[in-house]
């Protein structure tokens, strides 16, 4: 592999693990905000409950996401150096807006969301939540923003080989951010909707915690509902207005080589070299029809009106839509089954619904790394779409210290996702029970540990616990 391909991959392993961590933390976040809202307005210990439970999850999700996120940031720097050079006037200050408006916010009010609890007023609590929602759709917004002038650069001159800015409101509001703002948006929120409801569904098939699992998973389901048809109708515009200017990355999605093909491929494998697909499974006049033409007569465009060298790698924009998209589908169908299962009062009895919905746990997620996949592969050879190549932005280091590195990150990005995993598989069969603020377990403590890491206290150990804290004092 080259230098460049190297290079690709350790970005690459890098924004997929730490993309992970936000598909469930944005959502989360603004879940736990709702939560306790209403436990503040209404008193109810259910809610508190879920709180702490939740809580617990997002506090370690959300710290190895920003480990990950920081890590992507120095990449920037030392693997796309050159890229850092040329763009550094209009990706620079949009960083930077980043860690001011977000990082700075979530740094002030963390602290307090996870350890504030039975130490700090209700109202003082609840605004503290609402703050770390907000600085994590900041975060995200800064981040779309940088991404999208990627993908449509506007507002700029060059000089001196360098991108500078002419006009901030083009810059930050380009063509692709409009669109791409609330697609990205309401993806993390679908995605924390699936990943609330699927561990909730574990509780009912169970028969643990009902109210607990109840509660949350009727919140997840009742928010995916209404932004599922709303992400579709918003992902067709993304489709319309990015791709429609970016006609290789419409023509990899579609699948197809050559001009003419009316229907749509469901399936392929490409071979890049040959320019051909090995293997297709096409469905005739879909293409057409989802292009609204019901006449079978609308074609797509094909990669080979593209020059070879400005291709991008069809297999990886191909499946990574379809992925995408087909993940979609699935939640769509499944919200749309719970809907009917609500009406028909048979939502918290219809055991393989659960069953069903807590396999369709990380759909979301893969949702959302498949469509960046499918956005960023499709861009390719660009860095800056049209203007800057991503051969001409790569640093040039040698190439077996990056081949280094891509190892060494690809074992630690794993496991600490392992370690996640298993985080959550341990509190899963902890339970919520734990957190039911009518035990006392925790109140003679003055809160609660927010990430569940430190020892549990028994009633035996209680008086020890209590002299640990006098000697401190």
């Amino acid at each position: 592999m080259s230098l460049l391909d190297l290079s690709r991959w350790q970005f690459a392993i890098t924004v997929v693990f730490h993309m992970t961590f936000p598909a469930i933390t944005v959502g989360l976040s603004i879940f736990l905000s709702v939560v306790y809202g209403v436990y503040w307005r209404t008193g109810k210990p259910v809610y508190l409950q879920m709180f702490r439970f939740w809580r617990r999850i997002f506090a370690v999700g959300f710290a190895i996401g920003v480990v990950a996120g920081a890590v992507i940031t120095f990449q920037m720097g030392l693997n796309w150096g050159v890229y850092g050079a040329k763009t550094g006037p209009i990706i620079g200050p949009i960083i930077g807006m980043e860690v001011v408006t977000a990082f700075f916010v979530e740094a002030g009010f963390i602290g307090v969301l996870l350890y504030g609890e039975g130490r700090v007023r209700k109202g003082t609590m609840f605004l503290s939540t609402v703050m770390v929602s907000l600085g994590t759709i900041l975060s995200s917004t800064w981040i779309i923003a940088a991404n999208s002038w990627m993908q449509a650069p506007a507002g700029f001159k060059i000089v001196h080989g360098q991108f500078e800015p002419t006009d901030w409101m083009r810059v930050i509001f380009n063509p692709s951010f409009i669109w791409r703002w609330p697609h990205m948006l309401a993806a993390v929120l679908i995605s924390a909707a699936f990943f609330i409801a699927g561990i909730s569904a574990w509780y009912l098939r169970k028969g643990r915690a009902k109210g607990f699992a109840r509660r949350s998973m009727s919140i997840a389901l009742g928010v995916a509902a209404p932004l599922m048809p709303v992400e579709v109708y918003v992902g067709d515009n993304v489709a319309g207005h990015e791709v429609a200017h970016q006609l290789p990355k419409l023509a990899a999605i579609q699948g197809n080589w050559n001009n003419g093909n009316t229907g749509y491929v469901l399936f392929a494998i490409p071979d890049q070299e040959a320019a051909r697909n090995i293997v297709e499974l096409d469905i005739p006049c879909l293409g057409s029809a989802i292009a609204k033409d019901l006449t079978c007569k609308k074609a797509a465009p094909g990669l080979k009106i593209v020059p070879p060298a400005l291709r991008p790698d069809m297999a990886a924009t191909f499946w990574g839509f379809r992925v995408m998209f087909l993940a979609a589908l699935l939640m769509f169908g499944t919200v749309f089954a719970a809907t009917v299962l609500r009406i028909r009062k048979r939502l918290w009895t219809a055991s393989r619904f659960h069953t069903f919905v807590l396999w369709s746990t990380p759909v979301g997620i893969l949702a959302t790394l498949g469509g960046w996949v499918a956005a960023e592969a499709g861009r390719q050879p660009w860095i800056v779409f049209g203007l800057l190549r991503t051969s001409d932005a790569v640093s040039h280091l040698a190439s077996g210290e990056v081949l280094f590195s891509v190892f060494g990150f690809s074992a630690l990005y794993l496991f600490m996702l392992v370690a996640y995993i298993a985080y959550i598989v341990k509190t899963m069969r902890t339970g919520p029970e734990r957190d039911d603020p009518e035990r006392e377990s925790s109140a003679d403590l003055g809160g609660t540990d927010p990430t569940g890491l430190a020892e549990e206290s028994g009633p035996e150990k209680r008086p020890q616990l209590l002299n640990s804290r006098e000697v401190t004092a």
